[in-house]
C-alpha cells in the first residue's frame, strides 16, 4: 500500500509538495514555495508537519520556484537525502534559488531598516550558503529512464513542454505483482508554444495527481506571434514604452525569440529592446547550452545553431544599466523581472511609467491573488510600491499567448488518452479553477475526482 499526502498546492497555485510514501520509503515530489497572498506566504515559515530529516529523496518536476523554492529550507532543516531533477532543471534550480535567496535577505534588511518587523532581527527564510549547500544534493536524470529514489518506489520523467527541463513523473510501486502506477503532471505547458516541444502523452496510470490552473478558463485561439505583433504595433502607435513583466527564465527567452523573429521577417520597426534583469541574461546562458531542447516552429527553424541572436538587445546587468533605461524614451521595449510583479527591478520600472497614458504595460500568463499583477489583471487604479501609491494611466494588456500552463480545452487534450484512472487529484489550481474542472471530469468522463485539502492524507491500494 502507497499513502499520499498533499502538504502543498492543494485548493491554491502554489507551494507544490506531495508526500509519497510506500514500504519504509518517504519521498516528496516537489518542493516548492507558497507566493501570493500574505495568508499563504506565511506557511512558508510553518514548520512541516514532517521531518525533513526523515524523508529519502525529493524528485523535481521543473525548476520555478513554486516547485523548488523551498528546497534550501528543507535542506538547512535537516533534509540530507537525494534531489533528482533533469540536467536542465538542476541548472536553472541553481540561477533562480540564488536569486530568490538574495531577494530574501534584501527583504529581511529593508525590514530591519524600517523596524516593521515582529522579529527581531528580521531573518530571510534562506540564504546563499543554504542554496549552494542544497544544489549539493542534486542527482540528474535523463527523461525516459527509469530510477529508483527510494524502493520500492520507482520513477520516470516525460517533457510536459512547460519550461526547458519540465516533466511529468511516472510512478511504479514495486512490491511484487503488477505494481499500482501514479502519474504526477506538474505543470503541463500549452500546444504548439514557442520554443518548448508539445507535451507528451501521458502514460496510463491507476492514480493521477494533475494541474488545474486554467482548470475553468481558456487562452484565446490566436497565434502568438500575431498577438505579439499587434501588441507592439499599438504600443509604438501609442508613443511611449512598452514594459513587459516578464519571467527572468522562460518567458524572458520566449520574448527574445519572438521579438527576434518579428524584427528579422520585418513584421515591426527596427527599435531598441532592453533586457533588464541579469537573471534573464544567465538564463540565455542556459538555454544556449540545451540549444538541442528547444523546438523553433515558430521561425529560424532551419538554423540549427540558433544561439538567441542579441544584436537587438541591449542588456542591462548592473543597477547603474538600469537606472541608464530610465531616460529612454518611445518606441522601446523594455523586458525586467518578475513576471507577477512581487519585486526585482520591474517595480522601479512601474513606478516610472505606470503614470504614463502614452506607455503600455504588457502582462504574460497566470497572475497569481495578492500579487500587483493580478491587481493590474483585474483593472486597478493604483498600484502599491515602495510604500507609495502609483496612479495606473498607462495601457495594461495581455499576451495571455504566452502562458506556460496549458488552457482549459489543452488540459482535456492531454488528459483524453487516459483510460479512467482510480481516483483522479486535482491540484495547483485556485479552488473555483480545480472544483469547475472535478465538476466537468466527474459529468463528462465519469472519473473519480477529488480536490484534496491541505494536509489531507489518501491511501493508494
Amino acid at each position: 500500500m502507497a499513502r499520499l499526502t498533499f502538504h502543498g498546492a492543494a485548493e491554491t497555485v502554489t507551494g507544490s509538495k506531495y508526500l509519497l510514501e510506500a514500504g519504509r520509503a518517504k519521498v516528496l515530489i516537489d518542493c516548492g514555495l507558497f507566493q501570493g497572498l500574505k495568508e499563504l506566504r506565511q506557511r512558508n515559515w510553518q514548520r512541516l508537519p514532517f521531518e525533513p530529516a526523515q524523508v529519502d529523496s525529493v524528485v523535481l518536476t521543473h525548476a520555478h520556484i513554486d516547485h523548488v523554492g523551498y528546497l534550501p529550507r528543507f535542506v538547512k532543516d535537516g533534509f540530507s537525502g537525494p534531489v533528482y531533477s533533469t540536467p536542465a532543471t538542476e541548472s536553472i534550480a541553481s540561477l533562480l534559488l540564488l536569486d530568490a535567496a538574495h531577494n530574501q535577505q534584501d527583504d529581511a534588511d529593508y525590514a530591519n531598516h524600517k523596524g516593521f518587523s515582529k522579529h527581531k532581527p528580521a531573518l530571510p527564510l534562506f540564504d546563499a550558503d543554504d542554496v549552494k549547500h542544497a544544489m549539493t544534493r542534486f542527482r540528474t536524470v535523463h527523461r525516459g529512464e527509469w530510477f529508483s529514489p527510494a524502493e520500492p518506489i520507482w520513477i520516470r520523467y516525460h517533457d510536459t513542454g512547460h519550461l526547458l527541463g519540465s516533466c511529468m513523473i511516472e510512478v511504479e510501486i514495486r512490491e511484487g505483482g503488477d505494481p499500482p502506477r501514479i502519474l504526477f503532471s506538474g505543470d503541463v505547458g500549452r500546444y504548439s508554444a514557442p520554443l518548448y516541444f508539445d507535451p507528451e502523452q501521458p502514460p496510463q496510470c491507476d492514480y493521477l495527481i494533475c494541474e488545474s490552473t486554467y482548470g475553468d478558463r481558456e487562452h484565446p485561439p490566436i497565434d502568438v506571434l500575431d498577438q505579439l505583433c499587434d501588441v507592439v504595433t499599438t504600443a509604438i502607435a501609442r508613443g511611449g514604452v512598452m514594459l513587459v513583466a516578464s519571467f527572468a527564465v522562460g518567458r524572458a527567452q520566449q520574448l527574445i525569440y519572438l521579438l527576434q523573429i518579428l524584427l528579422e521577417s520585418k513584421r515591426i520597426p527596427q527599435l531598441p529592446v532592453f533586457l533588464d534583469s541579469p537573471m534573464a541574461v544567465s538564463g540565455m546562458n542556459i538555454y544556449r547550452l540545451y540549444a538541442s531542447q528547444h523546438d523553433l516552429a515558430e521561425g529560424l527553424a532551419t538554423n540549427a545553431e540558433f544561439q538567441f541572436n542579441l544584436e537587438h538587445v541591449k542588456l542591462a546587468k548592473t543597477v547603474a544599466e538600469s537606472k541608464q533605461i530610465n531616460g529612454v524614451k518611445g518606441p522601446a521595449v523594455i523586458i525586467s523581472s518578475s513576471g507577477m510583479m512581487t519585486g526585482g527591478r520591474i517595480l522601479h520600472h512601474l513606478r516610472q511609467r505606470l503614470p504614463d497614458e502614452h506607455n503600455t504595460i504588457v502582462l504574460g500568463g497566470f497572475m497569481a491573488a495578492g500579487t500587483r499583477g493580478r491587481a493590474l489583471q483585474e483593472g486597478a487604479k493604483t498600484l502599491r510600491i515602495f510604500g507609495g501609491e502609483v496612479p495606473v494611466r498607462a495601457a495594461v494588456v495581455e499576451i495571455s499567448s504566452l502562458s506556460g500552463h496549458a488552457g482549459h480545452s489543452e488540459l482535456r487534450r492531454w488528459l483524453e488518452p487516459l483510460k479512467p484512472p482510480r481516483q483522479v487529484f486535482l491540484t495547483h489550481g485556485e479552488l473555483p479553477s480545480a472544483t469547475s474542472l472535478a465538476n466537468e471530469l466527474r459529468r463528462d468522463c465519469s472519473w473519480n475526482t477529488l480536490v484534496p485539502k491541505m494536509g489531507q492524507c489518501v491511501d493508494l491500494i
